[in-house]
């Protein structure tokens, strides 16, 4: 399985190998039995952020975002329509940063909204501000 890929459980944080090629298909979980991919974003924290971040061997899209953020609230529908349509070339994922504090201090998120996305835990790159779908689509299939 040399083209296998590790692809991490949204439902239970457990590590998968996904064959490349079945990729497309999605897969379950080992673990427990949930799909690997469902179409919407999963919300990390920090239990879980480093272990998304850096054992997918997918890219992960993070969209660091606040409730009381106007262009947040803005952008989560767009967000969530990416997902379903990135996935599973992509893992799209939402922090928090009023609960998640110190990822936000982590990773000097300095305004909301702001993606950042990272494979194998090094930041790929970031884009502050939201963006509409079109071009959140054009940005983010740079990476895949």
């Amino acid at each position: 399985m040399s083209d296998a890929l590790h692809i991490v459980c949204p439902h239970c944080d457990s590590i998968n190998r996904l064959p490349a090629d079945r990729l497309g298909g999605g897969g379950k979980c080992g673990k427990c039995s949930k799909p690997l991919f469902d179409g919407r974003p999963l919300e990390l924290t920090a239990a879980n952020f480093a272990r998304h971040i850096s054992k997918n061997d997918i890219p992960v899209l993070v969209d660091f975002w606040a409730p009381w953020c106007g262009p947040c609230k803005m952008m989560a529908p767009v967000f969530e329509q990416a997902a379903a349509q990135l996935q599973p070339q992509l893992r799209l994922a939402k922090v928090n940063t009023e609960t998640q504090q110190q990822l936000a201090a982590q990773y000097q998120i300095r305004s909301i909204p702001t993606l950042a996305i990272f494979k194998h835990g090094r930041e790929l790159d970031r884009q502050a501000g939201a963006l509409d779908q079109g071009r959140l689509l054009q940005w983010a299939r740079q990476f895949t």
